[in-house]
């Protein structure tokens, strides 16, 4: 792993968003990303094919799922960098149900 293709990598919002999710919750699948980042599968799955390539990502299968983790091996520098990039992002996540309890009530 180099630092410019790490940087490259990292210069995608939607990729960030993914992994400040990991980050915080820890391993993820596909699902799990889509349903609270509100984006389509197939550019959450090409995302997380991008990161794993650059080693940032492992994935784990369970039966039928495949989860994805913050590399073990991952260098500290890397990890530094990764997280000062994701720091300013803003993911409502914390109000998830209340958001979506919110909408119910106003249908």
């Amino acid at each position: 792993m180099n630092v410019i293709d790490l940087i490259k990598c990292l210069a995608d919002e939607s990729r960030l968003n993914c992994l400040k999710l990991i980050m915080l919750r820890g391993e993820q699948s596909v699902g799990d990303l889509t349903q609270t980042l509100n984006l389509p599968q197939p550019r959450v799955s090409r995302h997380l094919a991008q990161l794993r390539l650059q080693k940032v990502l492992l994935d784990r299968r369970q039966g039928q799922w495949v989860y994805y983790g913050l590399h073990p091996e991952l260098p500290r520098w890397a990890k530094d960098l990764i997280q000062t990039a994701v720091t300013p992002l803003k993911l409502d996540i914390e109000n998830e149900k209340y958001q979506d309890d919110t909408e119910l009530c106003l249908l």
